[in-house]
């Protein structure tokens, strides 16, 4: 199939009729019949049968649409990179962070940043680690701020802040006195435990880490992101072990928080291809960045 041929083909399966795809892709009712029939004749099978009125698809072409998708995404992957190479150079920061970082870091850097250099426009965005990894790769953000070192040969990191993972629970939990305290790895044990969902990078290191705990957590409940194991912690449903950035989210009045014993470490990173010269301005943010973060970690040893 021709790429002309998948466009009348979407087109009719999203409307159902030639006279409506015609008028989704603004071209005339006899110019779709036309690349219908070429299609179908060049295929050696229907595409299409006439069922009451409607245009309905044939087994044939149902096997199709799956590559058709295929097709279709990889298509819309290059008009996106197309677009962002059109983007002129230094007109804007486009800037991905994963969403415990967007919530906790991004505002204040940010804000300080666009004070400095209000002419340049500010692109924001927020995704999981491995989807930051394919914004840089299609060109469609500029830098990625992630607790996971990219493990690929077009990118490059730097580390920008580290800290370590700490225990939060609801106020309370542990007896007066203890909080703020390092938390025995132990102390874990048959505790009722807020998990990460096992697609999450940090998930393996902290499953290694736990198995020294005898019995093990109770986790009956696992998430997707930080903010949400937080939430689940302010709820009372559990305690949970987060990045130090959105524990420090957490309410001081409803919460507490123990750096972990034996220490597991994390780093902040900031994530760029490595194939091109960065944007004039983003070390400056960069530096912004490494301050900002340094400061909620000396809040955390405040708070503990």
């Amino acid at each position: 199939m021709r790429l002309r041929h998948i466009e009348i083909f979407q087109a009719i399966r999203q409307t159902g009729s030639v006279s409506a795809a015609a008028q989704l892709l603004h071209v005339s009712q006899p110019a779709v019949t036309k690349v219908l029939q070429h299609a179908e004749q060049h295929l050696g099978f229907p595409l299409f049968l006439r069922v009451r009125g409607k245009l309905q698809a044939t087994p044939e072409a149902l096997e199709l649409e799956r590559e058709v998708d295929k097709v279709t995404e990889s298509l819309q992957g290059v008009r996106r990179l197309a677009q962002s190479l059109r983007r002129e150079p230094g007109q804007s920061l486009r800037i991905g962070a994963t969403p415990a970082l967007a919530l906790s870091l991004l505002p204040p850097a940010i804000h300080e940043w666009t004070q400095r250099y209000p002419e340049i426009a500010c692109e924001l965005s927020s995704a999981h680690s491995r989807e930051l990894v394919q914004n840089l790769l299609m060109r469609e953000i500029d830098v990625a701020l992630t607790l996971q070192r990219p493990d690929h040969p077009g990118l490059k990191a730097q580390a920008l802040a580290s800290g370590v993972l700490v225990a939060l629970a609801p106020a309370g939990y542990w007896p007066s006195g203890e909080e703020g305290l390092p938390l025995p790895l132990q102390a874990l044990a048959d505790a009722p435990l807020i998990g990460l969902s096992s697609a999450d990078p940090l998930s393996a290191r902290l499953d290694s880490y736990l198995k020294a705990v005898e019995p093990p957590p109770r986790v009956s409940i696992a998430v997707q992101t930080y903010s949400l194991a937080r939430a689940m912690v302010e709820s009372g449903a559990g305690l949970t072990v987060i990045d130090p950035f959105t524990a420090l989210g957490a309410s001081p009045t409803t919460t507490a928080i123990r750096p972990l014993a034996p220490a597991l470490p994390i780093t902040l990173y900031a994530v760029t291809r490595a194939t091109e010269p960065p944007p004039h301005t983003l070390n400056e943010l960069l530096s912004i960045f490494s301050h900002r973060a340094q400061e909620q970690l000396d809040r955390l040893v405040g708070r503990t």
